[in-house]
């Protein structure tokens, strides 16, 4: 199978799964093969070269095991095309269900079928999608998106031209809003990963080197959280490569920051965190040369206010942080409750901190107001963390009445039912 721009499908698998360069595939690799029971096998940065090239040959059967298990798509899915199959057919079949792996498709096309209307009326779901976000389910929600984004991978082969672009950019969001519904909302980071490497794929197939940036910063919150500093930084390497090919908004570029912001933050760096977030309000403060893209509606300058509250607060700056996050929770808009329950977690650790748990519970269980008709795992989360800085003052009242709340038979069922 020829690929007049390289394999992209394997150099996008790659970089999702943090492996910003050539040599770092081939080198992990080389380490990954003692544990799978390959003996005596050095894979080198040509090898890799080779496998992204216009013509990639079919790789050795160790090298396919390796390839398999470090970017957990097969072979097809990762541009390679079997020696003994080499028709048309499964050139038909690049992103189809059974090559991006949501879905297999049961028919296959030879040449576009579709109208150019399928543009719109995709474009037109995935837009209402996104604003469902906000106040759907995600419990609700996420298999109506995955269900539509199966679709797009089933109209990809039937579309040509600028609107196989528009499908795949639109199909592209799809995967990322259910990525981010996995992550932030479902507490799925492996299943986010996941989806975030078809997302990376179907940006590749719409050439949008944006949504492919936004993809990348997305994927390096998996690592960062986790406390995988390097990692997390290499994929936000990346991230910034992509927006260089923009156009970037200003806003776009302010968020790249945030997000290795609070990155460094869950790593332990909230000195370099707060130097990011000094650094995003500069950028945000200057006029922007390009329009915000209209699929990015997750962040705004609260937002940044409220990463930069998180960090202060874990850098130890209480009163700032009381100050911050106290401004934010006046500014954010009223529709944004899944953002609040998180400000007002991290309010009532702010009150935890400066040793007032009166304070502390009241925020606390203004989140488990809300959280109990917007469910929003990572507010949960910050409820959580909050109660373990709570034990010192286990036998008193406001910390018994919270736990009435959080281990009350409806949050308890909620929780484990999401």
């Amino acid at each position: 199978m020829s690929h007049p721009s390289g394999n992209v499908r394997l150099k996008s698998a790659r970089v999702a799964a943090g492996y910003v360069s050539q040599q770092k595939l081939a080198e992990a690799m080389t380490a990954a093969a003692p544990e799978l029971g390959i003996r005596g096998l050095s894979v080198g940065v040509r090898q890799v070269r080779r496998w992204e090239s216009t013509t990639p040959p079919w790789p050795h059967p160790d090298h396919r095991r390796l390839l398999t298990h470090l970017l957990r798509q097969d072979m097809e899915q990762l541009g390679f095309t079997p020696p003994h199959d080499q028709g048309a057919e499964h050139r038909a079949m690049v992103m189809t269900g059974t090559a991006v792996g949501l879905s297999p498709v049961p028919r296959l096309t030879m040449a576009p079928t579709q109208p150019d209307s399928v543009g719109d009326d995709y474009e037109a779901v995935t837009r209402s999608h996104r604003r469902l976000y906000w106040s759907v389910a995600p419990v609700t929600l996420h298999p109506v998106v995955m269900a539509h984004a199966t679709m797009g991978i089933a109209l990809l082969p039937e579309t040509a031209g600028a609107t196989r672009h528009r499908v795949a950019a639109a199909l592209a969001e799809s995967c990322l809003l259910a990525a981010r519904m996995e992550f932030f909302d479902m507490r799925q980071p492996e299943a986010a990963n996941d989806t975030l490497v078809k997302a990376l794929q179907a940006a590749s197939e719409a050439d949008n080197a944006l949504l492919g940036s936004a993809v990348l910063a997305h994927s390096a919150f998996i690592p960062g959280w986790a406390g995988r500093r390097d990692e997390a930084l290499e994929r936000m390497v990346a991230a910034r490569t992509y927006a260089r090919r923009g156009p970037a908004s200003t806003e776009f570029l302010a968020w790249l920051d945030a997000v290795e912001a609070e990155c460094e933050t869950r790593c332990g760096e909230t000195r370099t965190a707060l130097n990011l977030i000094t650094h995003a309000e500069d950028v945000l403060a200057t006029e922007s040369e390009h329009p915000n893209p209209p699929w990015m509606d997750w962040f705004s300058p609260v937002r940044l206010a409220a990463f930069k509250g998180n960090t202060q607060l874990k850098a130890g700056h209480v009163p700032q942080a009381r100050e911050t996050l106290t401004t934010v929770l006046e500014e954010l808009p009223e529709s944004d409750d899944k953002q609040r329950t998180v400000i007002l977690g991290d309010l009532a650790a702010v009150e935890a901190a400066d040793d007032r748990p009166e304070a502390a519970c009241a925020y606390a269980l203004q989140a488990l107001d809300l959280l109990a008709t917007t469910w929003y795992a990572t507010g949960m989360d910050r409820v959580r963390d909050v109660r373990r800085t709570l034990s010192r003052w286990q036998n008193e009242q406001c910390v018994r009445d919270l736990d009435d709340r959080l281990y009350g038979w409806s949050t308890t069922l909620s929780a484990l039912m999401r």
